[in-house]
């Protein structure tokens, strides 16, 4: 079977626009690892190449997403162009969600971080937006440039910045 209908041949309905993740040979494994961090995950369908053979895909969710992932082969590789988003409401959740999802991986500069599976996202504290929409150009300038030399975001940093501290 070739690449196009192997990948047409595990498509199941999902939401109208999901991540479609492709993993050389550990989409199963980035799915539980993933379910491990994030506190409302679900696991959907694993999908095998025969009734006992290997998996072919995954889907699952995490906090009222649905991803789609397949073991497609080393063809593709993840790269920083494409990130996972993730708004959190405290430093405490910057803090886990950095730590659990950056090990085994590579930490990066403005909240970006590559996870042991090479996928990229970016852990972002609602208030970085908040403090950066300021109508005083100064303010959200000064919140920018202490947001350029973090790497994981501090939002007592931010403020600082903002407040010209």
């Amino acid at each position: 079977m070739n690449n196009e209908s192997y990948v047409c041949a595990t498509i199941i309905y999902m939401q109208k626009i999901t991540p479609f993740l492709w993993y050389h040979d550990k989409a199963e494994e980035a799915m539980y690892f993933y379910l491990s961090i994030f506190k409302n995950g679900k696991v959907g369908k694993i999908s095998r190449m025969g009734e006992n053979g290997p998996v072919m895909s995954v889907t699952f969710s995490l906090e009222g997403y649905d991803f789609f992932a397949l073991n497609g082969g080393p063809m593709f590789n993840f790269t920083p162009a494409i990130s996972l988003f993730v708004n959190c409401e405290s430093q405490e959740e910057v803090d886990d969600l950095w730590e659990k999802l950056s090990e085994g991986g590579e930490k990066s500069r403005c909240g970006w971080l590559k996870d042991k599976y090479g996928l990229s996202w970016q852990i972002i504290p609602s208030a970085l937006g908040k403090l950066m929409s300021d109508k005083d150009p100064a303010k959200s300038a000064r919140v920018m440039k202490a947001m350029m030399a973090m790497d994981k975001i501090d939002i007592i940093g931010l403020e600082k910045a903002y407040e010209g501290n």
